[in-house]
């Protein structure tokens, strides 16, 4: 039988993503902007996206045979995408904890939100800002709290020499400097 005929099962598909794993015994933490950015794009998917596409899916089935109606079956699947991206924040929201950076300011020690630059052994430099799970963009020079060289820095102070272990080995690192944001920058 060919397989346009057949009905395809969309197990699995509706799985609720599971919140990406944050370190037992820890907690979700998350800047003040991570927070608002987050529960801004849960807002927007149910007061915005979701209406208009249940708005598309009711018109479309409204014009009789679904099977073939493809605006009803790209609408009945952008809702299961939506309804779970809404399921996977609402889960990341609960458990976030905000941490403010901004607190630290003037501090020479790496704490959850410091912007770190340092020193390679090669005598690279670079600049790193520790963010939470849910925020963190290493093409804007973002990483994880829980990431190997958060890790390794989480703690250190200007001119310390910390080691980060590599997989190529365990490499030698030197902060070079500690920033915070000021209290109220956004």
């Amino acid at each position: 039988m060919s397989k346009a005929f057949t009905k395809e099962s969309d197990a699995g598909e509706d799985d609720d993503l599971e919140p990406a794993p944050v370190p037992q015994g820890t907690k979700n933490y998350i800047t003040p902007q991570g927070y608002r950015r987050l529960r801004e794009e849960l807002m927007h998917l149910i007061d915005v996206e979701r209406p208009k596409v249940v708005e598309v899916v009711s018109w479309a089935a409204s014009n009789g045979d679904r099977s073939e109606n493809g605006d009803y079956l790209y609408g009945k699947k952008r809702l299961r995408e939506i309804d779970r991206r809404i399921r996977f924040l609402t889960k990341r929201l609960d458990i976030a904890e905000v941490a403010d950076p901004s607190l630290h300011h003037g501090s020479d020690q790496i704490f959850f939100g410091a912007t770190v630059t340092y020193a390679t052994a090669k005598g690279e430099e670079r600049t790193i800002t520790i963010k939470g799970i849910d925020e963190a963009d290493a093409l804007k020079g973002e990483v994880s709290w829980i990431s190997p060289i958060a890790r390794a820095l989480l703690k250190a102070r200007e001119g310390d020499e910390v080691q980060l272990v590599t997989p190529g080995g365990v490499e030698k690192i030197e902060v070079l400097e500690v920033r915070y944001p000021a209290p109220g920058e956004a």
